[in-house]
């Protein structure tokens, strides 16, 4: 039987554009409820994509939708939109982190309002949300919290090129060490995700002009993985730290090229993977 988010509501913060927008319209496929929460209300001068834009899309893709202006690292604006969106839809079943903050800098390069950035929104946003989330997850069936965070590589080579984003990323993957053990009581499954490769997204052009979007993969890759993940029984499927790849391997998926921007061009690794490169690094 193949598995589905049908009829469950998932709060996905970071939801206008990129990942977060791929994987709402993923869940919409299935009939999902999707709660698209993020700042961009308004058309960004330079980003594609606001939060009304992309619940169109989910309405389109055959689920239903509710935009939330929301800022994550306001906690009683969170606990509000939590309140609103589990009074909408009748709960929430999912929480996805997906919001974040990128810097790639040395420390001597980094602004403190870019720490701060970094920090609020990865750390404190993540926390804030899943805190907010758990009266509603605990009334769940199947409740899922997932971090769009790496797992935790304490190689001193992923620290000291951009030590102020690894330490704020790395915030978001504590929170799955320690949630996923704190909640498990409760049945709340909590696991990380992230990409065996850079993803075509906007974000690029914080990662410079060397990363070029045919080296990369599409964001359906991460949406098809956290599909396969959410779906699974809370339970049994909890603490993990899922990269994308192996999690459609789980699932079935043979067929990687399709998430491929130009199929058959090598393909660059993203940060805090160890292991064999991909072809042509």
């Amino acid at each position: 039987m193949t598995q589905t988010l049908k009829g469950k509501t998932l709060f996905i913060t970071g939801a206008s554009r990129g990942i977060g927008k791929a994987i709402a319209l993923r869940a919409a496929a299935d009939g999902a409820n999707l709660i698209i929460a993020a700042k961009t209300d308004r058309k960004h001068p330079k980003l594609p994509g606001t939060i009304h834009d992309a619940a169109a899309e989910v309405e389109a893709a055959g689920g239903r939708a509710l935009a939330m202006k929301l800022d994550i690292r306001d906690e009683d604006a969170v606990a509000t939109a939590m309140a609103r969106a589990a009074e909408h839809f009748g709960g929430i079943d999912i929480l996805v982190n997906n919001a974040s903050a990128i810097y790639l800098a040395p420390t001597d390069q980094v602004p403190m309002k870019r720490f701060d950035l970094m920090f609020g929104v990865n750390v404190r946003g993540t926390f804030v949300c899943s805190q907010a989330a758990l009266p509603y997850l605990r009334q769940a069936d199947n409740p899922h919290i997932l971090n769009l965070s790496p797992p935790l590589n304490m190689d001193k080579k992923w620290f000291a090129p951009h030590v102020a984003y690894t330490m704020a990323k790395y915030g978001m993957s504590l929170c799955v060490l320690g949630m996923a053990e704190e909640f498990r009581k409760d049945g709340i499954a909590v696991n990380a995700l992230w990409p065996r490769t850079v993803i075509a997204t906007a974000a690029l052009a914080m990662l410079g002009d060397a990363v070029k979007p045919e080296h990369c993969r599409k964001p359906e890759i991460m949406a098809d993985a956290a599909q396969w993940i959410l779906s699974q029984p809370a339970k049994a499927v909890t603490g993990n730290f899922f990269i994308d790849d192996e999690a459609l391997t789980r699932a079935g998926v043979t067929d990687l090229d399709q998430y491929a921007v130009k199929p058959g061009a090598p393909l660059l690794p993203d940060l805090f993977l160890d292991g064999p490169t991909l072809p042509g690094y």
